[in-house]
């Protein structure tokens, strides 16, 4: 098979992933260019130990990390509260981890390999990216779950990452009235309420008035993964890992284009 074939499946997605990084389209594409050409030209290999997709990130970050990322200077402090401008705020390497796994979906061995550097040290680099993100993006949360036990460890959760719980609802009628009280800056929901009532249908009812992340925290994800309407961005199946629900908030906030610091 030939180099082309093996690399063009992944090549949307790293062009993505440049895009991010940098900051820019054009400029993404022209470090994605270069690696190709490097590739090409036989002045940079795929390392075999590594998938395709894994070895091209590999390729393109070497690249990068020699001329690109020795070229930014500290960005402003009043940068804006865009996505792509929180993502210039982070120190590189962070952002590199960050998005390697938040954005790309790399597992953290994967993005060490990307990165040359050691699975701990990408644990760090990520864990360094999130409280960035939930120091910035510190905002109001509901909570929409019957069993109070589960509750209350996800209220932990949330206040753990500097957020503040507004409430935690029991039933879609009761969720759709908080929201009217408060508008959240995030809404983490089960699905099966206490009256019988779904948490699906209350999402529905909330994003009807208000544009706001959600995440869906669950024992039956089957309820959401039909393929007959848009499936969630987050789903966390129940019961959860504490790690895996702290990222999914901060990525929730970080990408969801209307996300601003305050609720309003």
């Amino acid at each position: 098979m030939s180099l082309l074939a093996r690399l063009a499946p992944h090549l949307p997605y790293v062009r993505r992933y440049a895009r991010a990084l940098t900051g820019d389209q054009a400029t993404g594409d022209n470090y994605v260019r270069v690696a190709l050409e490097a590739l090409a030209a036989g002045e940079r290999q795929l390392p075999p130990a590594m998938t395709p997709r894994v070895a091209l990130y590999h390729v393109f970050h070497a690249i990068w990390s020699s001329t690109g990322a020795q070229l930014e200077s500290e960005p402003a402090a009043d940068a804006g509260g865009d996505p792509t401008a929180r993502l210039m705020r982070m120190a590189p390497r962070s952002r590199q981890a960050f998005l390697l796994t938040a954005l790309e979906g790399f597992t953290p061995s994967e993005a060490a390999q990307i990165l040359d550097a050691g699975p701990a040290d990408v644990e760090t680099l990520i864990a360094q990216a999130q409280a960035d993100i939930d120091a910035e993006l510190a905002t109001d949360v509901l909570i929409i779950e019957d069993e109070p036990i589960i509750a209350a460890d996800i209220e932990h959760l949330v206040r753990e990452l500097g957020h503040t719980v507004t409430a935690n609802a029991t039933t879609r009628d009761e969720a759709v009235a908080e929201v009217a009280r408060h508008r959240p800056g995030l809404v983490l929901a089960d699905i099966q309420l206490a009256d019988g009532s779904s948490g699906i249908d209350a999402v529905k009812d909330i994003l009807g008035s208000i544009d706001v992340p959600v995440i869906f925290i669950t024992a039956f994800p089957e309820r959401l993964l039909t393929g007959e309407r848009p499936e969630p961005t987050f789903l966390i199946t129940k019961p959860f890992q504490p790690e895996t629900v702290k990222a999914a908030i901060s990525q929730a906030l970080f990408f969801h284009p209307a996300r601003t610091r305050e609720a309003a």
